[in-house]
């Protein structure tokens, strides 16, 4: 017991200053802890090896009998817990013991032999963390400026493609439509071809004409109908409930035939010949779940009248007969556009470079002698029918005409356009309540409120050639109008508030010998961008003055812009040819936020094989890193303006997102 306090106090312990001396007071007390001391000293601690000169055990001996020591320790210890506060502390000392703490014997060497050991294990660990973690720091800061610098893309950009397909159509633009036929998520391209079999001289007499499915990605055929006359016009989006694809309207001179949408198969066919114009969706009038049609007819005898005529959608019979009206004037054929007013009554608009308007209920009224099974279809408006008086005609509205034919009427809805003019209800929900944008006596421009049938404004312009397209040039939120017209070898491209009528935007340019429509898209900043094909921009130009490309004779070069109201002094020349462009549209692509620019040209072939059709499909986000920045002339409001540099310029189109 002397021992083991002695011990713990770190004074002298039991052993003499004598080797050998003999102390008959602690003799029976300190034997038994001398062997454990020296069994102490033989265990290995802090890297002394067991054949140390310290320690008294070696081998597997020594390690054996420290084992069976260290367990009776322990349970030494176990059993006096309880008595730590009495005389009995031996289970202190032997905990001391264990530790070292007390140690008189090697303590020096032990020491400082621990004390290297530990600091060289703690500078290796220092060392190994460090080589670890200084790696990850600089793979994590490397990974996430590339995360900032690189743009990340979606998914593939939008391939280009180029196919020809049989001859060019003359003047008149084939029919082109778009739409999904193999349910890939992407708009197809179809289109009216007219051709002549191989090794056979092309006359009129052995042309062959048909529509054919283009893939939006790769331009394969995916399939082909075989027509007996030239297409006028191509439709898809009618949902019928036996099939489970769409169906398509393929749509010539005398035949109306619907094909299914994914195979290009014949549902069924009706002739009701002298066709005019595009097929109208209206709601279900049967009370199949289909909705129906209504096309306008017109013989080539001028004494006879246009006709309305209803088809089933579901069966492609002829509902009823044909019903004529008798309508004054000449010039363009206006509609047939179907208009929802806001008394939800439904009204046909129609006429011959003037518009007119009948009830749908009055419609089916005549054509069939009994009136529409659905309360809905019966609505009429009080304050249409109230215009009725003007003319004192007991059927037809007026709604606008006069000394001045009117050339377009077209819905003021963004991205509307003849070759895009598709079937289903959701594309056609916006367009029949919608204003209309007005166009008549070849230059001027309106837009004509739907709720009232009052112009809002008027803008008078030069001779209007082509149709009007709606986007948002401003930020006030009301669709804008880009138009064109050509004359004395220059083009000049407007766009016109819609709220107020005033000009915002113009340039000129070299004309291109074309009239073709130009197109708008949506974009993520809630702009549109605006396309139209133009030759070079001309600076300071007179009006007599006539561009030395014009009259030089050599080939003009066509360049397709794209216009931004961010930068509205800059233009991204996106494509150019000496093709002639004839029709045009955009297609999209939802996943990817893309939209393809679809073009149909003209190209002459060498020797006597007619001038080719081309269709070609540029994806605009692709088509826009290698685009041609070009700057405008500045005007009085723009010349103060700081220019934008063309990394900001770039930077901007190439982070820009088309939208649907």
């Amino acid at each position: 017991m002397a021992s083991a306090l002695s011990r713990a106090l770190k004074l002298p312990g039991k052993k003499g200053s004598e080797l050998g001396e003999y102390d008959p007071l602690t003799q029976a007390d300190s034997e038994d802890d001398s062997e454990e001391d020296d069994l102490v000293l033989s265990y290995p601690r802090n890297g002394l090896g067991r054949d140390s000169c310290l320690g008294a055990g070696s081998g597997r001996s020594g390690r054996f009998v420290d084992e069976m020591l260290d367990d009776e320790e322990d349970d030494d210890w176990r059993e006096h817990m309880p008595s730590l506060e009495g005389d009995d502390s031996k289970g202190l000392q032997y905990r001391d013991q264990r530790r070292g703490s007390g140690s008189h014997v090697g303590s020096g060497l032990g020491v400082l032999s621990t004390d290297a050991e530990a600091k060289r294990m703690r500078m290796t660990h220092i060392i190994r963390t460090t080589a670890f973690l200084v790696p990850l720091v600089c793979a994590t800061l490397l990974v996430l400026l590339c995360a900032f610098l690189i743009p990340c893309q979606k998914g593939k950009l939008r391939p280009q493609w180029e196919r020809a397909l049989g001859e060019a159509g003359g003047i008149t633009p084939p029919a082109l439509a778009l739409w999904d036929v193999d349910d890939d998520s992407v708009e197809d391209v179809l289109l009216g071809v007219t051709e002549w079999p191989n090794d056979t001289l092309p006359t009129q007499a052995n042309k062959v004409y048909s529509a054919v499915a283009l893939s939006a990605g790769s331009g394969q055929i995916l399939w082909k109908n075989t027509m007996r006359e030239r297409v006028m016009y191509i439709q898809c989006g009618l949902q019928v409930s036996a099939q489970k694809s769409q169906v398509c309207l393929l749509i010539s001179k005398s035949t109306l035939t619907a094909v299914n949408g994914t195979t290009g198969k014949a549902l069924w066919s009706l002739q009701p010949k002298n066709i005019e114009s595009q097929a109208v969706v209206l709601p279900d009038l049967q009370g199949d779940l289909v909705p129906d049609l209504l096309i306008a007819t017109l013989p080539a005898d001028a004494a006879l009248d246009l006709s309305l005529t209803l088809i089933s959608g579901q069966t492609g019979e002829k509902l009823g007969r044909s019903v004529p009206f008798n309508i004054s004037g000449q010039g363009k054929l206006i509609g047939p556009l179907l208009h929802k007013t806001q008394q939800e009554a439904y009204y046909i608009l129609f006429g011959l470079g003037n518009i007119k308007a009948i009830s749908l209920c009055d419609v089916y009224v005549r054509v069939t002698g009994k009136m529409p099974f659905s309360p809905e279809l019966r609505k009429k408006d009080p304050g249409w029918e109230g215009l009725k008086a003007r003319t004192n005609s007991s059927t037809l509205i007026h709604i606008f005409g006069g000394a001045e034919n009117v050339a377009f009427l077209l819905p003021r809805v963004v991205g509307y356009d003849s070759d895009h003019n598709n079937l289903d209800t959701l594309s056609n929900m916006n367009s029949t309540k919608s204003d209309w944008v007005l166009v008549y006596g070849t230059s001027k421009l309106s837009v004509l409120r739907q709720k009232d049938l009052r112009k809002d404004w008027t803008f008078t312009s030069p001779p209007i050639h082509s149709q009007p397209a709606s986007g948002h040039f401003n930020d006030d939120g009301v669709l804008d109008i880009l138009l064109q017209h050509s004359a004395n070898g220059v083009m000049k491209v407007q766009i016109i508030d819609g709220a107020n009528g005033r000009l915002l935007w113009s340039a000129e340019f070299v004309c291109p010998r074309l009239d073709l429509e130009s197109t708008t898209i949506s974009t993520s900043t809630g702009h549109s961008a605006f396309l139209f094909w133009a030759s070079d921009p001309i600076i300071n130009v007179t009006n007599t003055t006539v561009p030395p490309s014009v009259t030089a004779g050599e080939p003009l070069v066509r360049k397709l812009f794209l216009l931004h109201p961010t930068f509205p002094t800059i233009l991204l020349e996106l494509n150019s040819t000496t093709d002639t462009a004839v029709t045009s549209a955009v297609t999209f692509d939802e996943h990817q936020e893309d939209a393809s620019y679809i073009t149909v040209s003209s190209r002459p072939t060498p020797g006597s094989r007619p001038i080719a059709c081309v269709v070609k499909s540029m994806g605009l986000k692709a088509a826009i890193p290698n685009g041609k920045m070009i700057r405008l002339a500045e005007d009085k409001k723009t010349e103060n303006i700081v220019k934008p540099s063309a990394f900001e310029v770039n930077t901007f189109f190439r982070h820009l997102v088309f939208k649907h």
